[in-house]
């Protein structure tokens, strides 16, 4: 008799608890709490990623699912009001700004990876047709001197940029083109012609071993005219294309498709429908329903298991959507904001302390007030009010130990200092040295920074004092004169991010303990954002004034910044939480949210989970 351990040199283990471990994938085990035998299972999936910075459609994309890449594309029409320059950059998580094209353009190929890529040709109703090619280091782009031979658009593409394939394409009057070029790096030669003219097609793997396939073709096929869905798919091997089976004959791709993966292992995305197809080697086979169709998207080139596509049409409903595809024994749950238990006061310019499950927002207005309320990850509670009532104040600490400085009182900005115990607010017999509104904060009840303000009003003033747990003591400056920033971190390990300079600015200053040094520039400038979260090297500031209250949501690496997914309200102004929360365990309250005025909402952001993917097993 076969047994398992014949076939795979093993016996099934015995386990009170299911295996949880990526490794587990494949295997079988009995769970003897109940008695159950289980497996973890591959499963295929689109979910959802975090936004991208600019909201466009056709651009260039590139890159795999932690080192991605786009670039170029157009607004709403496409062709007014032009193309773009703007060029993103994706780590898995988020979207930050890279270096802009020197050209602006979009309807063509980008190639290669995240900091080794080529974008080649151009072409549009507002711009001429050429071969034009820029190279990207990861971080600008330059004008290869040497353009692609053939001056067309909506051109295929694959490979590297010292290995780059560019295939077919489009050029009035002569409508599709049957074009192939090599790239090395430098300059383009002639490859194998296809036997058919055609673009926007899909295509994927390797300078010498490429699948191609969907899109368009002339009709009729051997004419310079005319307009036919492709009926077949290609595969290069180098030299010369070989004909295949018809893709769309399995699954109805249509208009800009893209490709990703190898010429065994390849999916297609991007269209009006929700479809996406797989391809191994052989046949065309159904992929998995995408949540939202997006069109003219972009599409990563690495693995076909683990992919993303970007932008799309229209715009701006998905012109900024990202949708992540993995092949795995993981269940992705994405990131995302979810509604959470409603303030009972209603305000804006208030401040907040504490984390997700454990949280205080005291303070705020309209009319200016003291109430202080604590949130358990449910329902919010009213505590003992501030004895100072105040709105545009700084906080931090915890849920039972803050404290609250400056903000705005009747007569003026106020110097007042109160710390929170649990159950009561305290006044504090030592002040801010220089009173302030619309300060920012970070930090402690034993050790806290505050920062900025305007005082006197309406001077926008850099000063910093430093609370040692009794008093406040004066230290180095900001950089620049700043109110309405946010604020998160550590005394020894802070940041001060955004905030109006005469402007919003997306300024970002690191406190080291002693002195300030310049981060990373915000993707959106902003100011009066909706408190901060996290740690100098994993933040997170939410809303914002734009000007005008905003949704958007940005994360911090100690480096750089990169997009969140949005808030589901845009707003401004509402309570953050304090330093021991987290980048991937966020909450905002309050606020203001434009027309019609104030908002009592709150929301909290979890970060993208992974979890195994356990099937019980049983008898057929």
């Amino acid at each position: 008799m076969t047994t398992y351990r014949k076939i795979h040199g093993r016996a099934i283990k015995s386990v009170s608890s299911n295996l949880s471990a990526p490794s587990a994938e494949g295997q079988i085990w009995f769970n003897t709490t109940d008695n159950k035998f289980r497996s973890a299972v591959t499963l295929e999936a689109w979910s959802a990623g975090a936004n991208t910075i600019v909201a466009k459609q056709r651009p260039g994309a590139t890159g795999t699912q932690t080192a991605g890449l786009a670039c170029g594309g157009f607004p709403a029409p496409p062709i007014s009001p032009g193309a773009v320059t703007s060029t993103e950059e994706y780590n898995g998580t988020g979207w930050s700004s890279g270096g802009n094209l020197n050209t602006a353009r979009g309807n063509t190929q980008l190639i290669g990876t995240q900091t080794a890529a080529a974008f080649i040709g151009k072409g549009s109703p507002l711009t001429p047709y050429a071969g034009t090619t820029e190279l990207y280091n990861g971080t600008a782009w330059t004008t290869n001197p040497n353009s692609a031979n053939d001056a067309y658009n909506y051109r295929s593409g694959c490979g590297t940029t010292s290995a780059g394939l560019i295939t077919g394409g489009n050029y009035p009057p002569t409508n599709r083109a049957a074009g192939n070029e090599h790239f090395d790096g430098t300059s383009f030669s002639e490859g194998g012609d296809l036997p058919q003219k055609q673009s926007s097609n899909g295509q994927a793997g390797t300078q010498t071993a490429a699948i191609n396939s969907f899109g368009s073709t002339n009709n009729p096929a051997s004419g310079n005219s005319g307009d036919a869905d492709n009926a077949i798919s290609l595969e290069y091997d180098g030299s010369s294309w070989t004909a295949g089976p018809n893709g769309r004959g399995v699954v109805d791709l249509v208009g800009y498709s893209m490709g990703a993966g190898t010429q065994t292992d390849a999916l297609f995305a991007g269209a009006p429908s929700t479809n996406s197809c797989k391809y191994d080697g052989t046949t065309f086979t159904v992929g998995p329903a995408l949540a939202v169709a997006q069109d003219s998207c972009g599409q990563s080139q690495g693995p076909a298991g683990a992919g993303w596509i970007a932008h799309g049409s229209p715009v701006p409903s998905v012109g900024s959507r990202t949708q992540e595809f993995n092949k795995s024994a993981n269940v992705i749950t994405a990131a995302a904001w979810a509604a959470g238990g409603s303030l009972n006061t209603t305000r804006r310019n208030v401040a907040g302390a504490g984390i997700q499950t454990s949280a205080l927002a005291f303070g705020g207005e309209s009319p200016k007030t003291g109430k202080t309320e604590l949130y358990n990850g449910t329902s919010w509670s009213e505590v003992a009010d501030l004895n100072t009532a105040r709105n545009t104040l700084g906080g931090t600490g915890t849920s039972t130990a803050a404290i609250a400085f400056g903000g705005e009182v009747p007569g003026g900005p106020s110097n007042a200092t109160e710390t929170w115990d649990g159950s009561s607010w305290t006044n504090s017999p030592n002040s801010l040295n220089t009173p302030v509104r619309s300060n920012m904060g970070f930090g402690t009840t034993a050790s806290a920074i505050n920062m900025g303000g305007f005082y006197p009003s309406p001077t926008r003033n850099a000063t910093v004092e430093e609370w040692g747990g009794t008093s406040w003591t004066t230290v180095t400056s900001l950089p620049t004169a700043t109110v309405n920033a946010a604020g998160f971190g550590i005394e020894t390990a802070g940041v001060c991010a955004g905030g109006n300079v005469g402007s919003e600015t997306g300024n970002t200053y690191e406190w080291g303990g002693s002195s300030w040094t310049t981060g990373g520039t915000m993707n959106t400038a902003r100011s009066s954002v909706t408190g901060g979260t996290g740690t100098a090297t994993a933040g997170l500031v939410s809303g914002g004034s734009v000007p005008g209250a905003t949704a958007l949501v940005e994360g911090y690496d100690g480096t750089s910044w990169s997009s969140r997914p949005s808030l589901g309200t845009a707003r401004m102004s509402g309570a953050g939480l304090g330093p021991s929360s987290t980048q991937t365990a966020g909450l905002v309250a309050g606020g203001y949210a434009g027309p019609p005025g104030d908002t009592n909402v709150t929301e909290e952001f979890t970060g993208e989970t992974t979890s195994l993917n356990v099937k019980d097993l049983t008898q057929s």
